[in-house]
């Protein structure tokens, strides 16, 4: 006797993009944009907290070290609630100058107000990456999952 398989249920991917001025605004707007989206997706207190500190990070590099005049940068956020897993992308105009995380156990300078952002990154994603974004820019990718139920 055949029985026939029932199809898979699978549940839909919630998207979020938007393109985004290159300025501390802009900045700014990606993260509280990047809140309000996951809040209304219903995510996870913990996922909404990580990626709002992803997203600020990742909207500052490429405003501050991604901007080409005239140019914006792209949000992406990509949430499939099935597996509790979170895909946040920026995606900026130069291509040429990808980033850098400090070397393994080193340290930022105490000092300085800055270099602290893909670390912070690094600790908060499963998963980073960087690839090239045509024609000429780059997309840094970020990888949060929420933590399985045991």
């Amino acid at each position: 006797m055949n029985h026939a398989t029932p199809p898979q249920v699978t549940s839909p991917t919630s998207t979020f993009t938007q393109l985004l001025s290159s300025t501390r605004r802009g900045a700014r707007l990606a993260r509280l944009l990047a809140v309000t989206e996951l809040r209304s997706w219903g995510t996870s207190q913990d996922l909404t907290e990580r990626a709002e500190l992803v997203v600020a990070e990742l909207a500052t590099n490429a405003v501050l070290h991604g901007r080409v005049p005239g140019r914006c940068f792209r949000l992406t956020l990509a949430y499939d609630p099935a597996a509790g897993r979170l895909r946040v992308e920026v995606s900026d105009a130069r291509g040429d100058l990808g980033p850098r995380s400090l070397p393994a156990g080193t340290e930022p300078d105490p000092l300085s107000t800055t270099g602290r952002g893909l670390t912070l990154v690094t600790a908060l994603a499963d998963h980073w990456d960087c690839v090239p974004h045509p024609p000429s820019g780059k997309t840094v990718r970020a990888l949060l999952t929420t933590p399985s139920e045991a």
